[in-house]
Order: C-alpha cells, then structure tokens, then sequence
C-alpha cells in the first residue's frame, strides 16, 4: 500500500524528489502518513478534496481484499 499511495502522489505534484511516505502497522489497520511540500498541498488534495479522497477511496478498497483498514494522514513538510 505505500508503494501505491507514493507512486500515486509522485504523479499528482511537481516536486516528486519530495513525497515521502511511511506507514505505521497495526493488527487490523494501518496509518498511512503522506509528506508533501507545503506547495504541493492543494496539488494532493484537489478541488473540493477530490485527489485525497479517491486515493482513501482505493486504498479502503484494497484493504478490504486484504481485511485491513488502512487511515491516510496527509502531512505538510517545513
């Protein structure tokens, strides 16, 4: 699922050098934490939270084949 959400969002922004993604387990869910620029932000989140809510929508998607939750969390660097 990591590989998924940072292939994702390297596609969506302009500075992909910068995406950092990391996960933290849980038996039955996981946090996702993505890390983008502060100028790549709106880039992830779309209009109206379009962007960053198909990607929560494909990742509950897939964990549910797997029967697993998985929570995205969007973090802005410094």
């Amino acid at each position: 699922m990591k590989k998924l959400v940072e292939s994702i969002a390297k596609s969506l922004v302009d500075n992909p050098d910068k995406v950092q993604v990391s996960q933290l387990e849980g038996e039955q869910s996981s946090i996702i934490e993505l890390k983008v620029a502060p100028e790549d932000v709106g880039k992830i989140i779309g209009k109206q939270g379009r962007n960053v809510q198909a990607i929560r929508i494909i990742l509950s998607a897939a964990g549910m084949k797997l029967k697993k939750r998985y929570i995205l969390e969007l973090i802005e660097k410094e």
